[in-house]
């Protein structure tokens, strides 16, 4: 894509003060839009904007609280007076471990930031600007919505309701606002570390392409769904895993 290609857009973009919300955020300034980028760390937000340069302004809060979700709107129209683009990706992997040892608060809460905030911040996007004018949004799923794991019960049904969520507002904001998701798989952030710090090699090599993904991977995918290149798409997964759905069909070294 061209550096110009999302020239006089306004984004915004939530939980972006590291991993896949920086790189998106980036990926999307790049292509010549102006983001506002929200996160709950202030100095890490801050850090982002100056990174992200002129045409990126911060609004810090949690995703959890319904106010922050209008202020974050209110914010970017008030300075782009415009909001194109909407990528809901602040998530929270707890509660980890077994669902039989899950605490009903922490789950509820799970549920409040991965898919009550996108709905709401949906709604406050269409409302203040994307019914009259159109739009995109991105939800960042998981590719773990395609299967199930050892303790990421909460993350996963969180994740697959905003999947379902993501084809349910496709169909309903149609034809002005195009709404899709992006599932990764196995990614180099701080959320996911865990899972990739203690046994990266083996990681890598059990998959088709040979290495974990990168936040840019995933940010170069969101960056196409949002741009005119994907203008007849809607109601999408797409997946960005290093193939790992069809790792089982590689032939034996």
């Amino acid at each position: 894509m061209g550096c110009a290609a999302l020239a006089g857009r306004a984004a915004l973009v939530t939980g972006a003060s590291r991993g896949i919300g920086l790189a998106v955020a980036e990926a999307l300034t790049e292509a010549g839009a102006a983001v506002c980028v929200t996160a709950r760390d202030p100095d890490g937000l801050a850090d982002a904007v100056r990174r992200l340069g002129p045409r990126a302004i911060a609004c810090p809060g949690d995703v959890a609280d319904p106010a922050h979700l209008d202020e974050a709107v209110s914010r970017a129209l008030s300075a782009f007076g415009r909001l194109d683009i909407l990528v809901n990706n602040a998530a929270t992997n707890a509660p980890l471990g077994p669902l039989m040892d899950a605490d009903p608060l922490v789950w509820r809460t799970a549920f409040t930031v991965n898919v009550e905030a996108p709905l709401r911040l949906t709604q406050a996007a269409w409302r203040g600007w994307m019914r009259e004018h159109g739009g995109a949004i991105v939800n960042i799923c998981t590719e773990g919505t395609h299967g199930v794991g050892p303790g990421i019960g909460a993350y996963g049904a969180s994740k697959t309701a905003l999947l379902r969520l993501t084809r349910q507002l496709a169909a309903e904001l149609a034809p002005y606002v195009r709404v899709n998701a992006v599932s990764p798989g196995l990614v180099r952030t701080e959320m996911a570390r865990f899972v990739w710090e203690s046994d990266e090699p083996a990681l890598a090599a059990a998959l088709p392409l040979g290495r974990i993904g990168e936040p840019d991977d995933v940010a170069r995918a969101v960056r196409w769904l949002v741009s005119d290149e994907a203008s007849w798409i809607t109601g999408t997964d797409l997946v960005v895993d290093g193939g790992r759905r069809v790792r089982a069909g590689l032939r034996p070294a």
